[in-house]
């Protein structure tokens, strides 16, 4: 549920086209990634697919520890183990997350099988303010500045999963913050009429 954005997504910017980067190395994959109640679900009903497609047992995808969390689709979040250094779905041998690789090979939309809070990011959501991921507020990412803004480059996937008028209400705060951006500033957070 979503009921207010932090107007610092319609002007910070980052290198937005992922797979063309060639010098994170998939930073953003370094501490797993956050799934929904209804995600894990989904990982589950493909789990025998899964494992021999990843290569992990489903025993070793997750950590271990859910919270119970009302922002997130299905009241809880689990989070992602890690392989080495990075997500246990994270591509050993090249670039790339293997559930959407997955997905693409067996020709189903990706949306149905990768995170939510990957797709979005560097936007995440904290209290039910869509906002900047932390490792975009503490400028951890090395691919800041070059690019889109946050709010343009999850724009198509804030639809998918919000709907075309959450969008709408987005684009009017964009336009407001941007028609300010010269004399501002200052950053606030903008309630936004419809509940999400």
């Amino acid at each position: 549920m979503i009921t207010a954005v932090d107007t610092a997504i319609f002007v910070r910017t980052y290198f937005g086209a992922c797979m063309e980067c060639t010098f994170c190395h998939d930073a953003c994959c370094q501490y797993g990634a956050d799934v929904s109640a209804i995600e894990e679900g989904r990982l589950n009903t493909r789990a025998d697919d899964l494992e021999a497609y990843i290569g992990v047992p489903r025993g070793q995808w997750f950590t271990g520890e859910v919270e119970d969390d009302p922002d997130w689709p299905g009241g809880r979040v689990a989070r992602t183990a890690l392989r080495g250094d990075r997500c246990v779905f994270l591509n050993p041998e090249g670039r790339g997350c293997l559930l959407h690789q997955y997905a693409l090979d067996k020709a189903i939309d990706v949306h149905e099988i990768k995170p939510m809070i990957c797709f979005l990011f560097p936007l995440s959501w904290y209290d039910s303010t869509l906002a900047l991921a932390d490792e975009m507020e503490e400028n951890e990412l090395v691919c800041l500045t070059a690019g889109p803004t946050c709010y343009r480059s999850g724009r198509s996937d804030l639809a998918y999963y919000f709907g075309p008028e959450f969008v709408d209400e987005l684009d009017a705060v964009e336009r407001t913050v941007l028609a300010e951006v010269p004399t501002a500033g200052s950053r606030t957070s903008v309630a936004l009429p419809l509940v999400r």
